[in-house]
C-alpha cells in the first residue's frame, strides 16, 4: 500500500510517501481502507519530536481517519466489513495517512451519510476537544455567556456551533479571514483581534473563556479578569499554563482530548440532522502531505485540511 511516512523526526523534508506493508487487525481491531486522513497542527509536533509521543520508526502520521472496514480483528463485534466509520486513534500508533489503518474498534463510530466520507475526517479529534472543553472541562449551560479565544480555527468552529446549540451566548474572537465562518457558525459577538483590544471589547463578565490559540501568560492571566465569579477558564494549548483565581474562585482546566465514542456518536448524529456543519478548507492528494507539513511550519494553513489516498 502507499502511506506517508517518517524514519527519524524532524522537519517537513524527513516525510516520505512510499511503500509499506499493510496492516493486520489484532485482536479487538479492524483495517479500515482509508477514505480521509485529517491533519492537525500536533501532527507536526509529532514529526518534529516536540510532542513526545512514544512510537515505532518508521511511523504513519495521522490521528483522525474517515474509510470503509475491510477486515476484522478477533473479538470484534457491532462493526462489520463494508460499513464506514471515522474515529480518533491512537496517536502512538502508526495513523491514517496511508491507505490503509488498523484502528480500535471502540475507537470508531459510523460515519455521517449527510457530508462526504473523506470530510467526516475533519471531524473526529477537533470536535471532542470542542465538546470536551465546553461541556465536561467548563460545564456550560443554556443562558451562560462563553468567549472563545481563537475561534477562526477547526476546533473553534465546532465550539461556536455547540455553544450556540447549548443556548450560551457566544462571544468569538477572529480574523477578517475568518469572521465570515464565525458568523455563519453562530457567534452573536465576533470582535477583530487584529483591530481590537479583547479586553476592552468584552465588557460584561463571561461564565466560561474558553482559549484556543497560543497566548502569553501574562495575557492568559489578564484574560481571566473577565471571567465572572466562580466562571471558568478551559484551554488546549498546554505550552501555557492554565490560570485561575483561586481568591474569586475561579476555575481552571487543560484540555487533552480523549477518545469518547459517544459523544463522537452524538456528534455524528448532529451532522446527519444538519445541526453540525464540517467545514473542511482543503482537500489534497496523499501525496501532498509532505507539502502540506511544510506549509504548515511556514503559517500558511488555515483551516482544515483532508488528504485523500489514491484509490486501491
Amino acid at each position: 500500500m502507499k502511506a506517508v511516512r517518517f524514519h527519524a523526526t524532524g522537519g517537513p523534508e524527513v516525510l516520505r510517501y512510499e511503500d509499506a506493508d499493510q496492516p493486520v487487525p489484532g485482536a479487538g481491531e479492524v483495517r479500515i481502507q482509508v477514505a480521509g486522513s485529517a491533519f492537525n497542527p500536533a501532527d507536526g509536533g509529532i514529526r518534529g519530536g516536540f510532542i513526545p509521543i512514544p512510537m515505532t520508526l518508521p511511523h504513519v502520521p495521522g490521528y483522525d481517519v474517515s474509510g470503509t472496514i475491510d477486515a476484522l480483528g478477533e473479538g470484534v463485534d457491532g462493526l462489520a466489513v463494508g460499513e464506514n466509520v471515522i474515529g480518533f486513534i491512537p496517536m502512538n500508533a502508526d495513523g491514517s495517512a496511508a491507505q490503509y489503518v488498523v484502528a480500535p474498534a471502540s475507537a470508531l463510530v459510523k460515519a455521517p451519510v449527510r457530508i462526504p466520507l473523506a470530510d467526516a475526517a475533519g471531524l473526529p479529534s477537533v470536535g471532542l476537544t470542542a465538546s470536551q472543553a465546553l461541556f465536561e472541562a467548563g460545564e456550560l449551560k443554556a443562558g451562560q455567556r462563553v468567549l472563545i479565544n481563537g475561534a477562526g480555527g477547526p476546533v473553534g468552529g465546532y465550539a461556536v456551533q455547540l455553544a450556540k446549540r447549548a443556548g450560551a451566548h457566544v462571544i468569538a474572537t477572529a480574523s477578517p479571514r475568518s469572521s465570515e465562518i464565525v458568523k455563519a457558525a453562530g457567534a452573536d459577538e465576533i470582535i477583530d483581534h487584529t483591530a481590537t483590544s479583547v479586553l476592552d471589547a468584552v465588557t460584561e463578565p463571561v461564565d466560561v473563556l474558553l482559549n484556543l490559540t497560543p497566548i502569553s501568560p501574562d495575557g492568559f492571566t489578564t484574560l481571566v479578569t473577565r471571567v465572572r465569579d466562580g466562571g471558568v477558564v478551559v484551554s488546549t494549548t498546554p505550552t501555557v499554563t492554565t490560570p485561575g483565581d483561586d481568591e474569586r474562585k475561579v476555575r481552571a482546566a487543560t484540555i487533552f482530548v480523549h477518545p469518547d465514542a459517544e459523544v463522537l456518536s452524538n456528534l455524528v448524529a448532529l451532522i446527519d440532522s444538519g445541526d453540525l456543519h464540517v467545514e473542511i478548507a482543503r482537500r489534497v492528494p496523499l501525496s501532498d502531505l509532505p507539502a502540506i507539513h511544510q506549509q504548515a511550519d511556514a503559517g500558511e494553513i488555515h483551516g482544515k485540511v483532508v488528504a485523500i489516498p489514491p484509490a486501491v
